[in-house]
């Protein structure tokens, strides 16, 4: 029997029964448990296989809610805070007590945001507690955007899916630290970079950290489908030099022909980094079904969202 449904009234009453609910956001589906509840976080690791090191974002029902619990907020904060929320900017800001340290990873900070996705909005006002909610997939796997990717992962160790459709952003949120009161970006995400620096001014970059991560997604390894992948600018080249395997090519717009493709898919003929966004991780999972000895991924220009887009494939491509 599907663990998918839609039914919001029998999500909360999981959830508040210290329950694992998979819930839709913008971004990527999210594994859900209540933040004070040590079973239920607990749960969140260790269904997922994630190490305790690893922060868990916190999602709230709106702005008015952080006070709650960070101690303080930065101006700069404030402005994302207004600029993004409800939306795929997570922010880590200095935690107030009451935030258990399972959630983050034992630092004094707390990642937190307001996802954008109606349903689970609904089903945050409907709670007394916000969601930890890192991605619906098992440690480093590919992370999924429709309730079916997150059934195939988990069917025997959750109870239900909350289904919203497929996600629209399709990457995981931007995360934006502080250090002296100045933004950080701490992971690349479905936020560009040039949509944060035009209301805060120019702002560093500092994505990798495998001890004690700051943030989520800032392990080297992360994102990965099982079958080996390779990312490069040249695919004409890639294709050539390893026409002896069954070749999968996950391409921007290139219609690249070659009878040493098995299978392909172009993220957007059109050009568009959104659409490439919104298509990437489904566009893994497929791949990773088709029996391929190997995944070509062709590396997207350098800006907007395709820089996060670079980052994940990045990561996905590390052996």
């Amino acid at each position: 029997m599907s663990i998918i449904s839609t039914d919001i009234s029998k999500a909360v009453e999981l959830l508040n029964n210290e329950e694992l609910v998979a819930i839709p956001t913008e971004t990527v589906y999210g594994l859900a448990g209540n933040i004070f509840s040590e079973k239920a976080v607990k749960a969140i690791f260790e269904t997922k296989e994630r190490p305790f090191f690893n922060p868990l974002i916190v999602h709230i029902p709106n702005i008015n809610y952080l006070d709650t619990i960070v101690e303080t907020i930065p101006e700069k904060a404030k402005l994302l805070a207004e600029a993004f929320w409800p939306g795929p900017i997570t922010l880590v800001l200095k935690k107030k007590s009451i935030i258990p340290d399972l959630i983050t990873g034992g630092k004094d900070t707390v990642a937190v945001r307001v996802p954008n996705h109606p349903l689970t909005l609904d089903l945050l006002g409907k709670l007394d507690f916000p969601l930890a909610a890192p991605s619906a997939n098992p440690f480093n796997r590919i992370s999924p955007t429709k309730a079916e990717h997150v059934e195939s992962y988990f069917k025997d160790k959750i109870k239900m899916v909350l289904d919203g459709g497929a996600c629209k952003s399709g990457i995981e949120s931007t995360i934006i630290g502080f250090e002296n009161g100045e933004p950080i970006i701490y992971r690349l995400g479905s936020t560009p970079i040039e949509a944060i620096e035009a209301v805060v001014g120019t702002i560093e970059v500092k994505n990798k950290k495998e001890v004690a991560p700051d943030a989520p997604g800032m392990l080297e390894r992360h994102y990965a489908p099982k079958t080996k992948t390779i990312l490069t600018s040249h695919l004409k080249e890639a294709v050539e030099a390893n026409k002896n395997l069954r070749i999968g090519l996950l391409t921007y717009n290139d219609i690249l022909n070659d009878d040493a493709i098995h299978f392909k898919i172009v993220l957007s003929e059109g050009k568009n980094l959104e659409e490439a966004a919104s298509k990437l991780y489904d566009a893994l999972h497929q791949l990773d079904q088709q029996d391929l000895d190997l995944i070509i991924a062709e590396r997207l220009p350098d800006y907007g969202l395709g820089k996060s887009i670079n980052d994940r494939l990045t990561r996905a491509t590390k052996s």
